[in-house]
């Protein structure tokens, strides 16, 4: 029997982690586990009010995001997580978790231009669109300055790994996505 196979798309806000995500799991049936989803069922839960809130909430969220893949990998389950995972704690959370469930990494990084990110950051925030608890408008600053730091590293997870620039999304080839993904669940180990 094949090992499972986990679709781990990260990279930094407004690089269309969760656009990209929700298109691999409507192609292959697979689960997708968001942090921004799950982020928003703790706001309505537990409510939404600053910054440091926001950040508590977004560690709970990665933490649950853990706890799902290590349910799903019990049952043997493929599936696909996103969120901006950064490279130390969570690159080894994904390892550790690897060593006790083996599975196949596939290991998306979605970059795009600086100046579009940019746009999208600002249409994103005024758009109103996303669950207030995001607070999007009070974080321009903060998320300028992870566009200065520069696109995020992949993980060091091993596996397969595929760097998507969103800058074009018509020009994106979500098809050579799917098809990347498509071969490499369907290759036997």
């Amino acid at each position: 029997m094949k090992a499972p196979v986990v679709v781990v798309i990260t990279g930094i806000p407004c690089t269309g982690k969760t656009t990209l995500g929700r298109r691999i799991a409507a192609e292959f049936s697979l689960p997708l586990v968001t942090k921004d989803d799950i982020k928003e069922v703790l706001f309505d839960s537990l409510g939404w009010k600053d910054r440091h809130w926001s950040r508590k909430l977004s560690f709970t969220s990665f933490d649950l995001i853990f706890h799902v893949m290590d349910l799903l990998l019990q049952a043997g389950r493929s599936h696909i997580v996103e969120g901006n995972f950064t490279a130390g704690e969570y690159a080894e959370r994904l390892l550790d978790l690897q060593r006790r469930h083996p599975f196949r990494p596939f290991q998306i990084l979605c970059v795009a231009n600086d100046h579009v990110i940019r746009q999208r950051l600002e249409c994103r925030a005024k758009s109103g669109l996303r669950h207030p608890g995001h607070l999007d408008r009070s974080l321009m600053a903060e998320f300028e300055q992870l566009i200065s730091d520069g696109q995020k590293k992949p993980l060091e997870i091993g596996g397969a790994l595929m760097e998507v620039d969103t800058t074009d999304p018509v020009a994106t080839g979500s098809q050579a996505v799917l098809a990347a993904v498509r071969a490499f669940l369907d290759k036997t180990e």
